[in-house]
């Protein structure tokens, strides 16, 4: 594995999509990185944090996004790490590294909390809640005589992780506890929040209206392709926080992991839930949104095998409804295929930009609400295939030189149709080649 791939990068973007980092890395990453072991083994220990946290800061636009930001003392370097929900402060020395993130005030602890807390110490392998007189915090301390960039970046990412998922969590289930430490938190834009509600029901409505066309006999499969595809979409469209990040997230891991229940079942679960976020209104709708930045990734690299087997497998499906003439479902599950991989998988930068530009290419109605360019027309069923084809090219162009045999594939997509085009771009996308220099 890269250690690039820890990292998430795409194109510039004017607004956040999906869980992960909407930016990009430094076009020296790599090279601050092994300036920062060459320090670590010559023992100048805040240099080489120093070159350390530079690798890790992203950029929008070519302008640093402060998701990490530090000052330099004679004997301290003081950092905060900004990842979501949680600030992360700390302090290092030539001797050891200490760092902390605030949850909450102590004394708004109710007994239910301080359990969940205390269970989630056996969850955890570098980082630990303690409580001072104010405060319950996720802590961190290490020893820096044999630190390396590798030894420190896990601990500093799974504080990170934890630290933000667990006052996500908090704001979900203890509902009357107030987080502390948030004032780096943005709120959406009014307009933006606006947009993303309304297109919420438009959605479900769409959901529902085809649900109620479907045949009569034998559509749960279809339903389920529906709902989940839903849900997808919220996720990496809308990128709701708090509660309905969370129950949406629960829903999906209980939906998938529930072996012993019937589809019919499941499904019915999704639809009240569904009916659920229907009728939240706009004020508590837009409490559940906010913008911030991200340092780490909350899901591991995916093997490019496991996604190609994941794409084969659902055009299988394709084909078989096809086969047996239920063409209603074909587009929604074309679009079920990117949503899912976006959710579940931890793609490299490459399939990250690639999947995001058939995102937009598949909801481009969604995308010029945000003022976004249109990439394709779904009234005459036209796209702007010179636009289309730079942005392939570019991506494939921007990773060359880390991945020597990879290669566009414009001239093999099928601007026939929308169906024609996805079920292209996924045969492409097998077909790449990721062998590293």
């Amino acid at each position: 594995m890269s250690w690039l791939d820890f990292f998430q990068t795409t194109q510039t973007l004017k607004h956040a999509f999906g869980r992960g980092i909407n930016a990009s890395i430094s076009k020296i990453e790599e090279e601050l990185f092994i300036k920062s072991s060459e320090a670590f083994e010559k023992k100048d220990i805040l240099n080489a944090y120093e070159l350390f946290f530079k690798s890790l800061i992203n950029f929008t636009d070519d302008k640093a996004n402060n998701n990490i930001t530090f000052t330099r003392e004679d004997k301290e370097l003081h950092f905060s790490i900004y990842q979501g929900c949680a600030k992360i402060n700390g302090k290092i020395t030539k001797e050891n590294l200490y760092a902390e993130a605030i949850i909450i005030k102590k004394k708004n602890a109710s007994v239910a909390l301080k359990r969940y807390i205390l269970e989630r110490n056996y969850q955890l392998t570098y980082a630990y809640y303690f409580s001072n007189n104010e405060n319950i915090m996720l802590k961190l301390y290490y020893d820096n005589i044999t630190m390396s960039p590798q030894k420190i970046f896990f601990p500093l990412r799974e504080i990170a992780l934890n630290a933000d998922y667990d006052k996500e969590h908090i704001k979900s289930e203890f509902t009357d506890t107030t987080l502390e430490d948030i004032e780096h938190l943005k709120p959406l834009d009014e307009k933006e929040a606006k947009i993303k509600y309304d297109y919420l029901h438009r959605w479900i409505n769409e959901v529902e209206e085809k649900i109620s066309i479907l045949p009569s006999n034998d559509n749960a499969s279809m339903q389920a392709f529906l709902y989940l595809n839903l849900l997808f979409k919220i996720d990496y469209l809308l990128v709701p926080k708090y509660k309905i990040s969370q129950k949406l997230s629960k829903h999906i891991l209980e939906y998938f992991s529930q072996e012993n229940s019937n589809i019919e079942a499941k499904n019915e679960e999704l639809y009240y839930f569904i009916k659920k976020l229907k009728k939240i209104d706009f004020e508590k709708f837009n409490h559940n949104f906010y913008n911030t930045n991200y340092t780490f990734n909350p899901i591991e690299k995916s093997s490019y095998e496991e996604i190609i087997t994941f794409i084969n497998e659902s055009l299988s499906k394709i084909r078989w409804y096809k086969n047996n003439r239920y063409n209603q479902i074909i587009p929604t599950i074309y679009k079920y295929i990117a949503f899912y991989t976006l959710y579940n998988y931890g793609l490299n930068p490459v399939l990250r930009e690639l999947f995001h530009l058939l995102v937009e290419i598949q909801n481009p109605d969604f995308f010029k609400e945000l003022e976004y360019k249109s990439l394709y027309n779904t009234q005459n069923n036209t796209f702007k295939e010179k636009a289309i084809i730079s942005r392939v090219d570019d991506t494939i162009v921007n990773y060359q030189g880390r991945f020597k045999a990879l290669e566009s594939f414009t001239s093999e997509l099928n601007f026939s149709s929308l169906n024609d085009f996805s079920n292209s771009f996924y045969q492409q996308i097998q077909n790449l080649n990721f062998e590293e220099i």
